[in-house]
């Protein structure tokens, strides 16, 4: 097989050959600090995948040289308990062997909750996965409350979950949003800086509170109605439900918004899309970006 990422027999077989520059070094060093493999993900995959170096099992001990043969397999994953496969409405942006962008609609939830364990964004991947041939379960590296539309990240297999979370921390993960609200905002573009919390008695909502954890918004405001103003933004952090708490926090709500003062008058739902993820691919590590159009329901209330 060529060099690269690929599915054999329903497991995950990375390829990778050595360069001048790593050889003489150990395995076991190549396999992290080149193929960003974890400490524990290698201890995984020496138990329960398979190593070689030009065809034949190997230690990670084993010394490289220029042109060798990496191959690593991954070992094959147990599908989530709990989880429901079934079908649900979705589109794909892009997939390729290690992971997949999703547009997801609104009312669609990303993972099961307590109330509703069945239809899910998470279900409707597995499904998918399953009919594909793939031995994964969904790992759903961004997620979106059930009503906010857009761009999400799914991983195939828990290493390359594992790698983007790392990527998210070092922001080279990122997500933007195109949020509408009530009303005109003082300065066209500007950062909320202000704590995040539960809101006491509440186990949905979260509120501006001095001892919450650091929340971090960015805006700029791309194009007013009379009524609305629609905003572009960026986030520093990823407290739950981080901008319909902060817009609401300055007096803007998200249109819609009704759990945190907006009016559902001009649409059913918080007027939030995810339009924007930028990446670097976790195998080629090839700087790639998706973009989602807003849906109609938000154009409705941009072109009015």
């Amino acid at each position: 097989m060529n060099e690269g990422l690929h599915l054999f027999s329903g497991q995950f077989v990375w390829i990778k050959k050595v360069g001048a520059d790593d050889a003489g070094e150990p395995l076991r060093q190549f396999l992290r600090e080149k193929m960003n493999l974890s400490r524990a993900a290698v201890t995984a995959i020496k138990r329960d995948g398979h190593l070689e170096v030009n065809g034949l099992p190997v230690t990670v001990r084993r010394v490289i040289e220029e042109n060798d043969q990496v191959t690593v397999t991954f070992p094959k994953e147990q599908e989530s308990a709990g989880l429901l496969a079934e079908p649900v409405p979705y589109t794909i942006v892009y997939e390729d062997d290690a992971f997949m962008v999703i547009n997801k609609p609104a009312g669609l939830q990303t993972v099961p909750s307590r109330k509703d364990w069945k239809r899910s964004l998470a279900g409707g991947v597995l499904f998918y996965l399953k009919q594909q041939g793939v031995e994964a379960t969904a790992h759903m590296v961004t997620r979106l409350d059930r009503d906010t539309s857009g761009l999400i990240l799914v991983a195939k297999h828990g290493f390359f979950h594992e790698m983007f979370t790392k990527m998210r921390k070092a922001h080279r993960l990122s997500r933007e949003y195109i949020a509408i609200v009530h009303g005109h905002l003082d300065t066209h573009e500007g950062v909320i800086d202000a704590p995040i919390g539960r809101k006491e008695e509440s186990i949905i909502e979260r509120c501006v509170r001095s001892d919450g954890r650091p929340a971090i918004t960015h805006y700029k405001v791309i194009k007013e109605t009379e009524a609305f103003s629609v905003v572009a933004v960026r986030l520093e952090t990823g407290r739950t439900h981080q901008i319909r708490v902060h817009f609401s926090h300055i007096g803007h709500p998200l249109v819609g918004d009704d759990l945190y003062g907006g009016s559902r008058e001009a649409i059913s739902r918080q007027a939030l899309h995810a339009s924007r993820l930028f990446l670097y691919h976790p195998v080629t590590e090839e700087a790639m970006t998706f973009t989602a159009p807003l849906p109609e329901d938000m154009k409705r209330l941009v072109e009015h």
